[in-house]
């Protein structure tokens, strides 16, 4: 059975300092036609610095939606967010734009690389972003890629990378901020499945050096690499477990 919150902390000996993630009575609803569907209806969640959780749910359970929330895509209607100690749920777009860059690092499904340029620029965009200099930002992007195994393709266009390496640049396009979290929707969705093994291997290798891991899925398999799931139905915590 699901736990709010609060009883989260009660039956948790860390500090209130360890979490990375608090959200209290989060909703999010959107008409459609006459009537309004409540994608999330009062989720209370808490995620630790270090935790490597996955969030399940079938079509229409609210995951993506929670998703959204979670990486400042979007604004709750109601209820509290609060990222790495700031509260983000009342911000306007321009300061969630910001947080998102300097806080989260995002992994998408079909990769979200830019087609006509390398590895490495694609892997330097946030830090552009980020007013970081042409020499500093290249040596962060060259030791991010040598990372995950791409120190021999940094010069190489996507369309020149298997899928498996693009995937690698887009996890090192995430990491290159040193975000508080890593958050994946389905990450391995577009890959087959030796890939998918290579890649789920990497994010518990991040996960072992100690980032914090949120996985967007449908794939029991994929959550199987997660110490903790979370699994949601019509727009609520069905259950919450740890392995």
């Amino acid at each position: 059975m699901a736990t709010s919150a609060q009883d989260q902390w009660l039956h948790n000996e860390e500090p209130a300092s360890q979490a990375v993630i608090i959200t209290q009575n989060l909703w999010r609803s959107y008409p459609m036609g006459d009537s309004v569907v409540h994608a999330l209806c009062g989720v209370d969640l808490i995620i630790r610095k270090g935790e490597y959780v996955a969030i399940m749910g079938p079509s229409g359970s609210g995951k993506s939606t929670l998703m959204n929330l979670i990486g400042c895509l979007d604004s709750p209607d109601k209820g509290d967010y609060e990222l790495n100690g700031r509260t983000v749920s009342n911000m306007g777009d321009r300061k969630l734009a910001r947080v998102r860059n300097e806080e989260i690092g995002f992994v998408f499904q079909t990769f979200n690389l830019l087609n006509r340029t390398t590895a490495l620029h694609n892997v330097e965009m946030p830090l552009i972003y980020a007013g970081i200099g042409r020499k500093k930002r290249q040596k962060i992007a060259e030791d991010v890629l040598a990372r995950v195994g791409l120190a021999d393709r940094m010069s190489h266009r996507p369309s020149e990378l298997s899928g498996g390496q693009r995937q690698r640049v887009a996890i090192a396009r995430a990491l290159v901020t040193t975000p508080s979290i890593l958050l994946a929707d389905e990450p391995t969705g577009n890959l087959d499945s030796n890939t998918a093994r290579e890649i789920m291997s990497l994010f518990d290798e991040l996960h072992a050096s100690g980032h914090t891991i949120v996985l967007v899925t449908h794939d029991a398999d994929v959550a199987g690499h997660a110490d903790r799931v979370i699994k949601l139905l019509d727009g609520a915590i069905e259950s919450d477990e740890r392995r």
